[in-house]
């Protein structure tokens, strides 16, 4: 299992992130943290916004099609992307994990 960091510029698009990869079963469960503060280098100057950052719950073989998904359906130009391994999972939230991927997308 691994957990796919990426971040967002409102709740709306969040939200819609979040079902749409869920729904394409790309990832078992979606979370939608609050608004938070972001500081951050862009075009070589400093900035500052709000953004949503989702946690994204899936299997790491799912990750290259994920990625392609959310560099497709994101509006910033270089989105946030960062996975990070869960070396330790209960084995029922697993099994439900994989259940639930390999069902066919709706």
């Amino acid at each position: 299992m691994i957990v796919v960091l990426t971040t967002t510029p409102s709740i709306a698009e969040a939200e819609s992130l979040a079902r749409k990869i869920v729904e394409s079963r790309l990832a078992a469960c979606v979370q939608i943290l609050p608004a938070m503060a972001s500081v951050y280098i862009w075009n070589g100057s400093v900035q500052s916004d709000t953004e949503h950052l989702l946690l994204i719950k899936t299997l790491a073989e799912k990750y290259p099609e994920l990625e392609r998904f959310i560099v497709s359906n994101h509006s910033y130009e270089v989105p946030e992307i960062v996975a990070l391994n869960a070396d330790q999972v209960s084995k029922s939230y697993l099994g439900w994990m994989i259940e639930n991927l390999a069902k066919e997308a709706k």
